[in-house]
């Protein structure tokens, strides 16, 4: 567990409990609610010499068994059925997890106590003293956090028992709702409808069904969603909650989520989380001053000289497997000329262009196989259309309607109008000191509406319906959907050629263009189209990911057209598309060659090329040329302008050597606190978990 946990997770125990989870669990005895409740362990650092004058300050810990239970039910049966451990060993390590916590509570309590000016005992008394009865262990916790984190804690509760909730009402809303068939959906950009780490809506509310969903704040319901099924939700979780003792004898109205003792338990968890957050962002403060302007650049100048080592050699494997795995906090800073990634965007053969090729003879008895000639023919009449028609249909319709305002791409046409995740391209401004509710989705311009005619209605039940009439469009097309996308996002297509001509000249040749006089297969024979974007001549290694800049618009334009178009799903959401070696590769060989020349052009090439697949579109993002094999520059002035290589360079380093200096600090904690003296556990009590 690290101290800086930046985004908070579901509640687990509330998600399985909403579901039912441990109903006829052979793990517990029958008497379920006095031995859910049963102490497993008691943490206490008060009873440590260093922290003996804060006793009855700070009140020591109760791990419960039930807590032990739902830790197991939700990731301990993994490790049991993944990875072998012995049930033993799974629930002892939960339950150090679970007193470490509290370790780490109870001293960022003390240390905020010694070390923070506003916090006193007396001070910490008295919060504690004034707060309502029910109030008190959450008051304790409350006394070290601010108002906006007291107020995020809040939230994050309400947000996770509406997840909760939503969950349990699908099944719900989909047993009221008639079964059919939906296509397969489409895989949606990494970043979509993710919240701002520190946003909170103070007029948010859980949604139960005694209220209205219109009340609760930035709180949106489920698409079918009703009083009735929201209600049947809510009453399932409180029944389970009932069952295994989270709520209270006297508890009689249970309409109102927030004045139950369960609640209360659950803002108790948050606010530690919260309190362990504030903890660790004092030490991620004292680990960035040891990142100095000299340490990093130094660190820079080290690694690019061991990289030059490494993967000059003539053994690639090191090379290209760093290739496969660049990411934000791992980088190539070196390779050779020829290296490189491309995006692929596949325009594929129909599934009757497909058998009707396999079914074809061979040119004229190629031993090979190969069937250029039919192929061509039927590259001739492929024809693609924009796959996102699912992120309308289904409980997440992401579908929106475009205004003047968001500045769409629709190609002159009226019957256009539809674009895609709203909350994430419209809601990602903050206003009055208050946090953006979403971030915005990365390297994704979200200009370019559904290419086609969507009509909506109403069926029998009153829901939404969508008729699609997509747009079929041939490679020439899809090219000139791309160069007016581009032309709209600011960006010009240069240099454009037909290397093998257009349309007849390509189409229409004889089987003996695509052979060498030697009788080999010439690859680049099969190169239909290449060009470049002019505003990239001279492009920028360090400005790919930085919002705003020409690197980063075209990479975000062809990103998303490649979630429109592209049918080689393995393609979407990578770093920076397929690595690219310019040696023999296993890739398809019409695919590597029209790769490895949109390498050799450089970022901004485009390049198009067959294979039996369909039509291949590349695109290069980022290229090691003759004159860029080392492409970035480390500028420290640099390192607060968001998305720069500096930026995300000093931001990994500085992550990494935080990790390095919370696990110091914690191990410290640990190898002082968690012992016989500040903890006490009650093994008898809970090995009947994992005992026959």
């Amino acid at each position: 567990m690290k101290f800086k946990k930046t985004k908070t997770a579901a509640l687990a125990l509330a998600a399985l409990l909403a579901a039912g989870s441990f109903s006829g669990c052979a793990l517990v005895t029958n008497n379920l609610k006095k031995d859910l409740q049963q102490v497993v362990a008691t943490v206490d650092i008060t009873d440590s010499e260093d922290y003996a004058s804060l006793k009855g300050t700070i009140t020591s810990s109760d791990v419960l068994k039930r807590d032990l239970v739902a830790s197991y039910a939700s990731v301990g049966s993994t490790y049991v059925n993944s990875y072998g451990m012995a049930a033993a060993d799974v629930y002892e390590m939960l339950k150090n997890q679970l007193v470490n916590r509290q370790i780490y509570v109870q001293y960022a309590q003390a240390y905020f106590l010694d070390n923070d000016s506003s916090k006193s005992k007396a001070g910490w008394d008295k919060a504690i003293a004034d707060a309502d009865k029910s109030q008190k262990e959450v008051a304790a916790v409350k006394y070290f956090l601010d108002d906006d984190e007291f107020a995020l804690a809040e939230y994050n509760v309400k947000t996770s028992l509406n997840a909760t909730l939503d969950s349990q009402e699908l099944e719900y809303i989909e047993a009221e709702e008639d079964t059919h068939d939906h296509d397969t959906a489409r895989t949606t950009p990494t970043g979509i409808d993710t919240v701002s780490e520190d946003f909170y809506d103070t007029a948010y509310k859980v949604y139960t069904g005694y209220n209205h969903a219109s009340d609760c704040g930035t709180y949106e319901a489920q698409d079918g969603s009703t009083t009735t099924t929201r209600l049947k939700a809510y009453k399932t979780l409180l029944s389970n909650l009932n069952y295994y003792g989270l709520i209270s004898r006297g508890e009689e109205d249970t309409s109102d989520i927030t004045k139950l003792s369960y609640y209360n338990s659950e803002l108790k968890s948050q606010c530690e989380t919260q309190l362990i957050n504030k903890l660790g962002d004092v030490f991620e403060e004292q680990a960035k001053e040891k990142v100095t302007k000299e340490w990093v650049e130094t660190k820079y100048q080290t690694t690019l000289a061991s990289q030059k080592e490494q993967f000059g050699a003539s053994d690639k494997s090191a090379l290209e497997s760093a290739l496969d795995g660049v990411s934000d906090s791992s980088f190539v800073l070196y390779a050779p000329a020829g290296y490189g990634f491309v995006i692929n965007i596949l325009l594929p053969f129909s599934a009757q262009q497909t058998q009707e090729l396999n079914d074809s003879e061979a040119d004229f008895g190629d031993v090979k196989g190969n069937k250029f000639v039919k192929r061509a023919s039927l590259l001739e009449g492929l024809t693609a259309t924009d796959q996102r028609n699912t992120w309308f249909t289904g409980h997440d319709d992401y579908s929106y309607e475009a205004v003047a305002e968001d500045n769409a791409y629709t190609a002159g046409k009226a019957d256009r109008k539809y674009l895609f995740f709203e909350d994430s391209m419209k809601k990602t401004e903050g206003t009055d000191g208050v946090p953006a509710q979403y971030e915005k989705i990365p390297n994704y311009l979200g200009q370019y509406t559904y290419n086609g005619k969507v009509v909506t209605k109403e069926d029998e039940d009153g829901d939404k319906e969508y008729i699609f009439q997509p747009e079929k469009i041939s490679v020439d097309g899809f090219l000139g959907e791309m160069k007016s996308y581009l032309s709209h996002a600011g960006l010009n297509v240069a240099n454009e050629e037909y290397p093998n001509g257009q349309e007849d000249a390509y189409f229409g040749r004889a089987r003996t263009a695509y052979y060498k006089e030697d009788g080999k297969v010439d690859y680049p024979k099969f190169l239909y189209y290449k060009a470049n974007i002019s505003e990239l001549a001279d492009f920028d290694a360090n400005e790919i990911f930085h919002e705003g800049s020409s690197e980063n618009i075209a990479f975000s334009v062809i990103n998303e057209l490649s979630f429109a178009y592209n049918t080689d799903t393995a393609g979407l959401n990578s770093y920076l598309g397929y690595a690219v070696s310019p040696d023999n590769t296993d890739f398809v060989k019409e695919f590597e060659f029209a790769a490895q020349e949109a390498v050799r052009g450089g970022a901004g090439t485009i390049t198009v090329a067959p294979s039996d697949y369909g039509w291949h579109i590349m695109y290069c993002t980022f290229a090691y040329s003759a004159d860029k094999t080392e492409p970035y520059t480390f500028n420290w002035d640099e390192i607060e302008v968001e998305g720069t290589f500096s930026n995300l360079y000093y931001e990994a380093l500085t992550a990494e050597n935080f990790s390095s200096y919370s696990s110091e600090i914690q191990t410290t904690v640990l190898n002082k606190y968690n012992n016989d003296t500040c903890v006490t556990v009650y093994e008898e009590r809970y090995k009947d978990l994992y005992e026959a």
